[in-house]
């Protein structure tokens, strides 16, 4: 079984490169920043602004390895909708700012009215693939929303990853397409 840890704030920087690996080649991503350079200098600031409150929540996981992490909002604890807007005005090219702002304004609809948790993030290191750190990355948040009788909510962007989530009991609610963009999937799990 892979050991999960909660991420501490001076490893902040180091979780984030997990997920900057692992989203390298994420439709969703690469559609926001298609040259190299400017995903590497800006996917950093998608990561705090729609993730980062997960690091001061204490509600950041990495295995023990920094081989995978993810990043959960706590129920009441959103995404930094000013470092958002900022980064879709400043840090994405103008001719898909419509769209991108249609595709936030969708993903607020689909956020479940009850209390939950946002899984914002989620990532393996690509060469660690298929060694089964996202499935305790997830079992490991799960247990404990499971305690708590909570909901967890998620949207894949890359709809390879929808059968892993399923087999979590995530199930797809809808799906966000905008224009040229590639879809989203907003997914709920259930409390148990």
């Amino acid at each position: 079984m892979t050991p999960i840890r909660i991420v501490e704030q001076a490893e902040q920087s180091r979780a984030t490169n997990i997920q900057l690996v692992a989203f390298a080649s994420d439709p969703v991503m690469r559609w926001l920043w298609p040259e190299p350079d400017a995903y590497i200098r800006h996917f950093p600031e998608l990561v705090r602004a729609f993730g980062g409150r997960a690091f001061e929540s204490r509600s950041a996981h990495v295995s023990e390895d920094f081989r995978g992490g993810a990043l959960w909002l706590p129920p009441g604890v959103g995404p930094d909708d000013d470092g958002l807007e900022a980064l879709a005005r400043d840090r994405v090219s103008e001719s898909i700012r419509s769209e991108l702002r249609s595709i936030f304004e969708q993903m607020s609809q689909s956020v479940p009215p009850a209390p939950h948790w946002h899984l914002a993030f989620i990532g393996v290191d690509p060469f660690w693939h298929g060694q089964g750190i996202g499935a305790a990355l997830l079992t490991h948040a799960l247990d404990t929303i499971d305690d708590a009788g909570a909901e967890a909510y998620l949207e894949s962007t890359n709809p390879r990853n929808i059968s892993l989530y399923e087999r979590h009991g995530f199930e797809v609610t809808g799906e966000i397409r905008v224009g040229g963009a590639p879809p989203l999937f907003p997914m709920v799990r259930a409390s148990r």
